[in-house]
């Protein structure tokens, strides 16, 4: 296999909205990878070919949070860059809450944005530094302000905090249901799978990190009760073990991992 990975920051002022891009150009045998649940929705431009999922193919396009993992086919070559969005950068790019995709993929003509001006960019870019650069200048023309009930935006911290939805519910001052009913309009994920998520997305992070720790240490520094426990949340999730995913997804760019030849820019 032959992996190219780099990352990137986004522009400052675009920071609330995208966390991060990542270009990528793999060369491996054909199969088929899992992207997998995080709290980023994910925007991804091909270079060349396309983004193959069970009954569509994109060129560019936008997927919202989910709770599975989503199967992606390839035929041995992908060349792109994904921008890990916000669900606060949905709304400012799209004018839309994240919850209109949860669990789906669209398009990014669908969403109005300018899908060919973006990959004519990134085909004729010569470097990856000059790629992520397009992308600051075309997502910063998108950005319109931003409404979101507070209490909502404050549920989403404190859960990624890893607070309890009691808890949350609690400071807010609404009912469980009320929460989880706004918060699920919002994100398309109830309080309670959205942390569930963010506690594997905490686990993928730390088997992906330089030094690979035990499941029983991620197990237990992810909140798990046990390695058990862990083993369950990842098959419900990710569809395997985390044994099983590092025998075969690991490295793999868009489940996160740099692999082979990857860099950083700042």
């Amino acid at each position: 296999m032959d992996v190219e990975h780099v990352t990137g920051l986004p522009h400052p002022r675009l920071r609330p909205f995208v966390t991060r891009y990542s270009g990528y150009r793999i060369v491996s045998g054909p199969g088929v990878h899992r992207g997998l649940p995080s709290s980023s929705l994910t925007l991804v431009v091909t270079v060349d070919g396309t983004v193959d999922l069970p009954g569509a193919s994109f060129a560019a396009l936008c997927g919202g949070l989910h709770d599975e993992a989503v199967l992606i086919s390839h035929d041995g070559f992908q060349h792109g860059v994904q921008c890990d969005l916000t669900p606060l950068g949905m709304r400012a790019f799209f004018g839309r809450p994240a919850g209109e995709l949860s669990g789906t993929t669209v398009g990014l003509t669908d969403l109005d944005a300018p899908a060919g001006e973006l990959r004519e960019r990134l085909r004729t870019a010569r470097t990856w530094a000059d790629r992520f650069a397009h992308l600051d200048l075309v997502l910063s023309r998108l950005v319109r302000p931003v409404r979101q009930r507070p209490e909502v935006a404050w549920a989403w911290q404190r859960l990624a905090a890893g607070a309890a939805v009691a808890g949350i519910a609690a400071e807010v001052g609404w009912s469980r249901q009320h929460l989880s009913a706004r918060f699920a309009a919002e994100y398309g994920l109830t309080p309670k799978v959205a942390g569930r998520v963010m506690r594997f997305e905490r686990a993928n992070r730390m088997l992906r990190g330089p030094r690979r720790p035990t499941l029983t240490e991620v197990a237990a520094a992810c909140g798990y009760a046990d390695q058990a426990h862990l083993n369950r949340d990842w098959r419900a999730l990710c569809g395997a073990t985390p044994t099983e995913w590092i025998a075969t997804e690991l490295p793999f760019v868009q489940g996160g991992g740099a692999g082979q030849g990857a860099q950083s820019l700042p």
